[in-house]
């Protein structure tokens, strides 16, 4: 047995132990210790990178780590594997996709305005904003020897004559703590119930004079990021808000690859750890800590997640998702309770599941539709979500149509050499001098943060800043000269927007061809994928009145910039609306009220599936959106304009 430490700048280190020939990456996995590798292992992004301090390890070269940095010790923790004794230093860009947990600050108004704004709209619609859990006040006899019924019966018939049904259900939970609780208060206690037309399920009993919190969470999983609000079910308050790094990335950026860990011995129940046990839960303790309220008074939870989530979530195989057919084990499920997957809330929690529409359009999807409010509008509209996976949804009141593109993770950071997400040290806006070259940027966290990476909306303001500066090409390679653009010895060109002594990193900060390649790729995914989904219904981009565009890729997307880079159509920039994690808000709604949650299954359920690799033009819409911004200039008028001054 050998000793692996891993060290961090922070002056932190993790100790574990490991065998001859075990593999570096592997190891930081087992041990918690966060290294990026949205390849998950495979030697061909290049982003697992550490120092070697002290010790051997056996390291096979690779394009990624050039000469001069292999000598100062750089290695790929995926093609290293130990031989001695070993101490590495993980740098900040190395774990940076790994979010530090954060609860917000609910004093801010913008933290809670979008959830106030999305009650409101969909009130607006006729649905109301209630649920069918509830706290009731009921006082009963105290037993005698004339009158010896047992407690839970005791209950019952109170509860029933209270309420006029029938049936009353008392859980094991409930019932283990009911004699103390009746003694205690002289037989008059309340009880948190969720009532339907046929019966009454008993989720807990207090003391009549206690206090209590009627407890609801609602959790978007991202591949990338989990978010999550606690709420108070009886008014919608937003009582806590937090969000943390999905702990599955580890084991890879992108579904597919999940998938795949997935199917090796005990990876299910890995994965489902990851974003449970690591993630989810930990997220809970601090918000209930934040709200000053018991976990077991989380009486529900709504999930909103892509299909792969939702099954991995489960711990339902998701195998069969990345293979022909592609068919889910389910769309749609009420059949999940928090002691089924370990979820640290009431243990008779119900769980609810925006429903997922297709193999590659989920749930996320399907609670953004809701907030979009665009199935309560005759004007036509496009509804995008930026994430790992690039999805789309367009039609009206009348009709709505989906589809999902595979835009790879570079929204989040992923396939880019200093890419990282929305979190404290990532470069979120940038603009560049067209003269001088020199650019001035926006970072993330408190005043005076280093930058170490950047996140999807500055990597988009990067590449259009690049473009229309004249300082790249339509197809990304670099044209001019200066301090900030070099070139490696194999020529490939790379823009620095930070020297490593201006950066809180051990590199620099710089963006490279191949990086601007791959995002040329993702943001050509999703410019081919409106116009296929359009042409299959007879549209052109003239018709759309409106744009919705989601996703955690920052404070928000500078539209125009978007529409520089041929991402997005171009279109009157008035039409565009950035409306951030719709998929939390719409798991918000779908907590609170019943009858939005009954909305959001009609929904999934009236929306038609594109598959777009069945549709035989898509691969032509594909490869000509594959140039900055189009190899049809004639559908970016406005892009041509500016780049001709």
């Amino acid at each position: 047995m050998f000793k692996v430490t891993f060290a961090f700048e922070d002056g932190s280190v993790v100790e574990t132990y490991a065998n001859l020939g075990d593999n570096l990456l592997e190891i930081a996995r087992e041990a918690n210790v966060a290294i990026d590798a949205p390849c998950s292992g495979n030697a061909s992004c290049g982003k697992c990178r550490v120092q070697l301090k002290s010790g051997e390890l056996n390291t096979k070269k690779t394009l990624h780590i050039s000469d001069e940095e292999f000598d100062q010790g750089w290695r790929l923790a995926c093609v290293s594997t130990v031989s001695a004794d070993v101490t590495v230093l993980v740098p900040d860009i190395a774990s940076a996709y790994k979010s530090r947990m954060k609860v917000a600050d609910l004093s801010s108004k913008e933290e809670i305005a979008i959830f106030e704004n999305a009650k409101s709209e969909i009130e607006l619609t006729g649905i109301q904003l209630s649920n069918s859990l509830d706290v009731v006040e009921v006082t009963m006899d105290p037993p005698t020897l004339d009158d010896t019924m047992p407690d839970n019966e005791r209950l019952s018939r109170a509860l029933r004559k209270f309420l006029n049904l029938k049936r009353v259900r008392i859980p094991y939970t409930v019932l283990r703590k009911l004699p103390d609780v009746l003694r205690n208060n002289n037989f008059s206690v309340k009880c948190v119930l969720r009532t339907t037309s046929d019966d009454m399920f008993v989720y807990d009993v207090f003391g009549i004079d206690e206090n209590i919190v009627i407890g609801g969470l609602a959790v978007d999983i991202g591949t990338t990021t989990v978010s999550a609000v606690l709420i108070n079910m009886e008014n919608g308050q937003i009582l806590a808000k937090g969000s943390a790094g999905n702990g599955q990335i580890r084991f890879g950026a992108d579904v597919i690859n999940r998938i795949i860990e997935s199917q090796k011995p005990g990876g299910r129940k890995k994965l489902q750890e990851a974003v449970i046990s690591e993630t989810i839960n930990p997220m809970i303790k601090e918000m209930c800590k934040s709200a000053n309220i018991p976990k077991s008074q989380i009486y529900r939870m709504c999930v909103a997640g892509n299909t792969t989530m939702n099954h991995l979530f489960a711990g339902i195989n998701a195998d069969p998702l990345r293979m022909e057919p592609y068919i889910p084990a389910f769309f749609k499920t009420n059949s999940l309770f928090a002691s089924d997957v370990g979820i640290d809330i009431n243990q008779d929690a119900h769980i609810i599941m925006a429903p997922n529409i297709g193999s590659y359009v989920g749930g996320d999807i399907t609670a953004g539709t809701l907030v979009s409010m665009m199935w309560n509008k005759p004007e036509f509209s496009l509804f995008i979500d930026l994430g790992t996976n690039g999805e789309l949804v367009f039609g009206n009141s009348d009709f709505m149509m989906s589809c999902a593109c595979s835009a790879g993770p570079a929204f989040e950071g992923g396939d880019i050499s200093c890419g990282m997400r929305a979190t404290d040290g990532a470069i979120e806006e940038c603009t560049i001098d067209k003269d001088t070259m020199e650019p001035v940027y926006k970072v993330i966290g408190e005043p005076g943060t280093k930058p170490i990476g950047l996140c999807g909306s500055g990597i988009i303001d990067l590449i259009s800043e690049l473009y229309i500066n004249g300082i790249i090409s339509p197809k990304g390679k670099f044209i001019r000269e200066g301090k900030r653009i070099r070139h490696d010895e194999y020529g490939m060109g790379s823009y620095v927007l930070a020297f490593e002594e201006e950066a809180g990193s051990v590199k620099d900060v710089e963006i490279t061809e191949v990086d601007i390649d791959n995002f040329i790729r993702a943001k050509g995914a999703i410019f081919s994928a409106i116009r296929t989904m359009l042409s299959s219904v007879d549209f052109d981009i003239s018709m759309i009145d409106n744009v919705y565009v989601a996703g955690g890729i920052g404070s928000g997307i500078n539209m125009k910039n978007a529409v520089n880079i041929g991402m997005f159509p171009d279109i009157s920039l008035e039409k565009f609306h950035y409306i951030g994690n719709s998929s939390l808000t719409g798991a918000y709604l779908m907590l609170l009220s019943t009858p939005a949650e009954k909305k959001t299954y009609d929904l999934a359920s009236n929306m038609t599936y594109l598959e777009l690799s069945t549709v035989p033009n898509y691969m032509d819409e594909f490869v000509g959106a594959c140039f900055i911004p189009h190899t049809d200039l004639g559908m970016f008028p406005s892009v041509m304009e500016q780049v001709k001054n």
